[in-house]
């Protein structure tokens, strides 16, 4: 057996919203990897806890070294208590108020989440001059832009969703304390993304749910929609290669501001037509869906496509999960935890 001096160094992780889907998959790859990882997780009813709870056992099972806190990041004496009594060498913030729609309803929820909780999360970066960190955006950022695909040089200061504009501002937000104190920070513009363990509230689940059902499923702007559908064991992999990868300092465009920030597009790079997705999940599970056409819904999109040149360039990064492999996974996995 190696000594202690031998002993490779091993990071103390911090992952925000770990009861989470992303949040969720990026705890158990990094434990895998014997990572420290630290979670904390509010356990809002945004969707049922139940969920939440049964990712978190699954992680509290596994062998490795995993503690959680229920937190939530609206409270910045907690959060500042966590960050006195840890030495995080790596940050990943990926606990939001998700949803698009959802932020028609409930417009406050984003607003404490996505805007107060994560001026807290910098706050407490920059106290703590934690060396990398990493944070979810969104390809809802790009909002109507019609040269596709999205490229992260492109204007995204037209957002058509609060959600969208919540995660636009958190971009704006961590560029100014990346610029200030000289944080790195490296935003993640994710493209959706689906899987097992994934959200009751995204369209794929819920149309697994109609479509077992024989429910009608409610197919907007008749179907004329595309998706950059993303695995997210693919998403995973990225977050994890760039952990280590301190961004430069570079200066913002068309300005003498500088700072050690970059935003990356993590998408699979292929859109898949709406309808083409709604047909191979129906295939999977064995039964004809059932399509209600509908007009566009507020604050959608018509199309998400993501250039991945500059995260290839980086690290190498592609998706490398075909719909197919990923909807036949999330289907045995759903079949199995709601033993249908």
């Amino acid at each position: 057996m190696p000594s202690d001096a031998e002993d490779p160094v091993t990071q103390q992780i911090l992952i925000s919203g770990v009861a989470g889907f992303i949040g969720f998959h990026l705890a158990k790859r990094l434990l895998a990897a014997n990572m420290q990882v630290v979670g904390i997780d509010n356990l809002n009813d945004y969707y049922d806890p139940a969920l939440k709870r049964a990712r978190l056992a699954q992680l509290q099972q596994l062998d490795g070294d995993f503690v959680f806190h229920q937190m939530d990041l609206a409270d910045a004496p907690a959060l500042s208590k966590l960050f006195a009594h840890n030495a995080f060498d790596r940050v990943v913030h990926l606990a939001a108020q998700a949803g698009v729609r959802y932020s028609l309803q409930n417009p406050q929820a984003y607003v404490q989440s996505n805007l107060v909780g994560f001026a807290n999360l910098l706050e407490a970066v920059r106290q703590a001059q934690t060396p990398h960190l990493l944070f979810a955006s969104s390809s809802s950022v790009y909002g109507l832009n019609t040269h596709t695909p999205f490229a992260e040089a492109q204007r995204t200061d037209a957002p058509i969703s609060l959600y969208a504009a919540t995660k636009k501002s958190n971009e704006v937000m961590a560029f100014t304390y990346s610029h200030l104190f000289d944080l790195p920070m490296t935003g993640l513009r994710f493209f959706t993304v689906y899987g097992p363990w994934g959200r009751p509230d995204m369209a794929y689940w819920r149309f697994t749910e109609k479509i077992l059902r024989g429910e009608p499923i409610p197919v907007f702007n008749e179907g004329q929609l595309a998706r950059d559908f993303t695995y997210i064991d693919d998403i995973v992999e990225g977050i994890v290669g760039l952990l280590d990868h301190i961004p430069d300092k570079v200066a913002a465009p068309q300005s003498q501001a500088q700072a050690p920030y970059v935003l990356y597009n993590l998408g699979h790079h292929q859109p898949v037509a709406l309808l083409t997705f709604i047909q191979t999940l129906a295939r999977l599970l064995g039964r004809p869906p059932q399509l209600q056409m509908l007009p566009m819904q507020p604050g959608d999109v018509l199309t998400t496509h993501a250039d991945i040149t500059a995260i290839q360039q980086r690290i190498g990064w592609q998706a490398q999960t075909s719909l197919e492999s990923g909807l036949a996974a999330f289907v045995a996995w759903y079949q199995d935890y709601f033993d249908v």
